[in-house]
């Protein structure tokens, strides 16, 4: 059911997976193709703000930073997953695999690799600070609404 916390986590975590996919470019290598990475993002960010942080709401103010943080994390693990998947579908497309074993083990050694390109501080300290703010205002929105 929407609730007003709910909203707000969601819009909000949008807001922070669109400001990091932004962040996440800056230090991506020259002339690497974006493509869908900024709605891809926000729709992950909408999708943890909402279930995680919105809907977890009212538990108090160290729960929601801690709820914040968790959404936090789950847009960059999901942002990684669903990433490093499309680049082991366009290799698996162009038949570079042996077989499906051979695939995934190749989509973990994508993952981490796109994990030690994006662990700076430029892409960690917003994710930080915008995840306790947002795990802050989730909570206060649902203590002036709720």
């Amino acid at each position: 059911m929407p609730t007003m916390p709910k909203l707000i986590a969601g819009i909000f975590f949008a807001i922070l997976g669109y400001f990091c996919a932004d962040q996440v470019r800056t230090v991506l290598p020259e002339g690497q193709q974006i493509g869908w990475l900024y709605p891809i993002m926000a729709l992950i960010g909408a999708y943890a703000g909402w279930f995680m942080s919105g809907q977890r709401s009212g538990d108090g103010v160290y729960a929601g930073l801690g709820y914040g943080l968790t959404s936090s994390a789950l847009i960059v693990f999901w942002g990684v997953l669903v990433f490093s998947g499309y680049k082991m579908l366009q290799n698996s497309i162009q038949r570079r695999y042996d077989g499906p074993m051979d695939a995934l083990q190749d989509m973990v050694t994508i993952g981490a690799g796109y994990i030690q390109m994006i662990a700076v501080a430029e892409v960690i300290w917003p994710l930080v600070v915008g995840g306790v703010f947002g795990g802050w205002l989730t909570e206060w929105v649902a203590r002036r609404w709720s």
